[in-house]
């Protein structure tokens, strides 16, 4: 005699949990059978410091010169949205459309202000606060790391 189980297998999604903070993940979804379960994660803030090439080196020729944007300094008031993820961002919903976001618009807290794909998967990230676009720091069909700051919200 067999009985089927009902509920949800709480020790799967702690083991799932688990596995999200042991890789850094920020989501999971397994599929067996007619169960599907998906467990994510809000990532924390990552603060980004940038180095700069020592003035000797840049006039040597040595370290190539790329002007540090004006959106930089922006980045590090702490208003910077990290990515939650590795992927390319798309600023924009197709190629062609217009973008979600531009500078000096203002966003309510959950709007998309751009995609991010990852694993051929489109994924909307959404302002964390409400506030004004004052720099979008990447550019459409660009890649970007976890943590990287995509834009600043003030």
């Amino acid at each position: 005699m067999s009985t089927k189980k009902t509920g949800v297998d709480q020790k799967l999604i702690r083991d799932l949990a688990d596995i999200l903070n042991e890789t850094n993940l920020s989501e999971i979804e397994i599929e067996q059978d007619d169960l599907r379960v998906r467990v994510s994660r809000q990532v924390a803030a990552v603060q980004t410091t940038s180095i700069a090439a020592a003035p000797a080196l840049v006039a040597a020729g040595t370290v190539p010169q790329t002007p540090e944007p004006a959106s930089a300094k922006s980045a590090d008031n702490g208003n910077a949205v990290p990515s939650p993820m590795v992927g390319t961002v798309y600023l924009a919903p197709a190629p062609g459309s217009k973008q979600f976001v531009e500078v000096g618009q203002s966003v309510a807290e959950g709007q998309t202000f751009l995609i991010i794909e990852a694993m051929k998967t489109m994924n909307q990230i959404s302002a964390p606060r409400a506030g004004k676009i004052t720099a979008i720091l990447v550019e459409d069909s660009q890649p970007v790391e976890f943590g990287e700051p995509l834009v600043v919200i003030e």
